[in-house]
């Protein structure tokens, strides 16, 4: 049902039915103490809690979702998120756009693999203050939206699978506000 979903709000927006370029990042959410035997201490943001890895479409549509220990990197995720990609449109995605974490030699042979090329879209070097990056900014607006749901703010769930298929709620949710505003305006 995500799938058909999706791939009509991509025709409505007048895009192919699927997509061949993704963003992939992830996300450190803060544990709790059901979560806290699998949670993970993410160094860089310095929390403790559970990695949500997504693969966007280029309207931020979830396309594949993998829920980690913080302390896993984003890098070593690449395959599964690039093999569930692949499965769900069918072999026609070609490119990821990713941020600094997921540079190095692995995790490019990875999604090269599964036949997408990986596209490190880097900062500027005299950044000052914030700067809005090509096509890095739709998986933070689909981190923003996620946001607004209470449920996904923290990690209250025992089980990864729980907390990835709320994730597929929600944007499913959100989709079909989404479906309804283009129904209404036609």
């Amino acid at each position: 049902m995500v799938s058909d979903l999706r791939s009509i709000l991509r025709v409505a927006q007048g895009k192919q039915g699927q997509p061949s370029a993704i963003i992939l990042d992830g996300r450190t959410l803060q544990s709790t103490c059901e979560s806290g035997p699998r949670a993970g201490y993410d160094g860089y943001k310095r929390k403790k809690g559970s990695k949500v890895h997504m693969a966007v479409d280029t309207l931020g549509h979830l396309l594949a979702v993998q829920v980690t220990p913080a302390n896993e990197q984003e890098r070593a995720q690449v395959r599964s998120l690039a093999q569930e990609v692949q499965h769900v449109t069918g072999d026609t995605v070609t490119v990821a756009f990713v941020d600094q974490g997921y540079t190095g030699q692995e995790p490019a042979q990875a999604a090269q693999e599964e036949g997408i090329d990986l596209h490190v879209v880097k900062l500027p070097e005299a950044k000052k203050g914030f700067v809005l990056l090509p096509r890095r900014w739709v998986v933070e607006r689909s981190f923003g939206w996620v946001n607004r749901f209470r449920r996904l703010a923290r990690d209250y769930e025992r089980l990864p699978e729980t907390l990835a298929g709320l994730h597929f709620v929600v944007f499913t949710v959100l989709m079909l506000s989404n479906a309804a505003a283009i129904l209404q305006s036609s």
